[in-house]
């Protein structure tokens, strides 16, 4: 207001002059109130956004409980025949085959359950489904565990919270492929793993880590090491949680 006040003063010269200024001022307003429309454009549209997306999640948990009994007796038919249909390695498949998995393993899922999967899983949107995701969500336990089934099984919850690296493709595979030997074992596993740590930080050294991992006949490839310790160790502090690594097989 100040600008176009002094503009007016310092140019006093025709009316005829002044009479665009004075009609082309009310676009200053004109351009501020559509700037203001345009800000508040992504307001409403933010709870849009999360409500599309946190339904189906919602309902996919209940869905994934029901489901994760049979799948746990199975996933590894499951992951081999999406293997083979997954010709270019990308840990997805189109979501047809995933229906003709889901019939020929007897998943027993209803057709609006399986359109909840598939939506949730559809990660790209491309019409595809990531299977890896969807096994480690059934087999592995990457996120934060809200029950109280792990207080059962007594790991302790780490001291300070993970901030846990990618979780690739190579990662899922890795963790998928030792499972069912540290199913069988976490419990002297972890023993163990609590002998090394001198400290009882919860932590243990690199080297420590895979030591105790070769005393149970676990012995990951270099790539499958690389992958594991770029997921447990994001800031490269060469020590791993070992109760977050064993926490993620355990349901």
């Amino acid at each position: 207001p100040s600008a176009t006040s002094s503009a007016t003063s310092t140019k006093p010269a025709t009316r005829a002059m002044q009479e665009p200024r004075v009609s082309s001022q009310p676009e200053h307003p004109k351009t501020s109130s559509s700037l203001v429309g345009q800000k508040s454009i992504p307001a409403p549209s933010r709870p849009q956004t999360t409500t599309t997306c946190s339904a189906p999640i919602l309902n996919c948990e209940t869905i994934e409980n029901k489901i994760r009994k049979n799948i746990q007796h199975c996933w590894r038919g499951i992951l081999k025949v999406c293997q083979e249909k997954d010709v270019s390695k990308l840990g997805e498949i189109p979501v047809s085959d995933f229906l003709d998995i889901a019939e020929k393993f007897n998943l027993d899922l209803s057709e609006g359950e399986i359109n909840q999967i598939t939506t949730k899983y559809d990660l790209k949107k491309n019409g595809r489904f990531a299977y890896y995701d969807f096994l480690q969500s059934c087999i592995l336990l990457l996120k934060p565990q809200e029950s109280s089934l792990l207080q059962r099984v007594i790991i302790q919850k780490p001291q300070k919270p993970m901030s846990p690296g990618p979780q690739t493709t190579s990662f899922f595979s890795a963790m998928l492929r030792i499972q069912p030997q540290i199913l069988h074992c976490w419990r002297p596993m972890k023993r163990t793993f609590k002998s090394y740590d001198e400290s009882h930080t919860g932590l243990l050294d690199i080297a420590d880590f895979i030591q105790v991992l070769h005393e149970y006949s676990i012995d990951l490839t270099e790539e499958e090491l690389f992958n594991i310790l770029e997921y447990y160790d994001k800031t490269l502090s060469s020590k791993i949680s070992y109760n977050d690594f064993l926490r993620a097989f355990i349901q």
